[in-house]
């Protein structure tokens, strides 16, 4: 591992967590699996099933961000992150493999770092497509808060265009 550029990414989290070990990890293997590097643009895209502290080793160490388009939340709680080479069509999914015995918080940290990625990772292939690239869209105003929002995220109610925070959705399934 290395340490100055662990130092940088815990400088950016805020603190030395397992969590952020975990995103770490996740990204020294990505970028060993896939050939890829700090992505600029869009060419590297990372699925996280969880907004947890590895996150933003992800977004520090690969450069895949909410803002940029290329690190989309897929919320299933798990510790798991796909990623997807968009120049290679290459992609894979690490899961984290359930921890062997208790750890106090350091151990596990130690551990998680200095382990290799085989032993901490399951590496599998998603099984969901890769999205697609960001776009950008027309804002609509809600005519009921006057707050704009992109079109895709608008709804019709009793005739009305309207944010997802006014629409009263209807359902009558159970």
């Amino acid at each position: 591992m290395e340490q100055t550029l662990w130092k940088k990414c815990v400088e950016f989290h805020g603190h030395e967590c397992p969590g952020l070990a975990i995103g770490y990890k996740a990204s020294e293997a990505a970028k060993e699996k896939l050939g890829i590097d700090f992505s600029r643009d869009e060419d590297l895209v990372c699925v996280t099933e969880n907004d947890a502290c590895g996150v933003d080793a992800i977004q520090f160490l690969l450069g895949c961000s909410f803002g940029k388009g290329n690190l989309i939340y897929r919320g299933t709680g798990k510790q798991a992150f796909s990623f997807f080479n968009r120049t290679t069509n290459q992609s894979i999914r690490l899961v984290l493999k359930p921890s062997q015995g208790k750890m106090e918080r350091e151990e596990r940290q130690a551990y998680l770092l200095n382990a290799p990625v085989e032993e901490i990772f399951e590496f599998k292939t998603p099984n969901f497509e890769l999205p697609e690239r960001a776009r950008i869209f027309t804002t609509i105003v809600c005519e009921s808060c006057g707050e704009g929002a992109p079109e895709h995220k608008i709804r019709l109610m009793e005739g009305q265009k309207v944010c997802l925070d006014c629409f009263k959705d209807y359902s009558r399934e159970l």
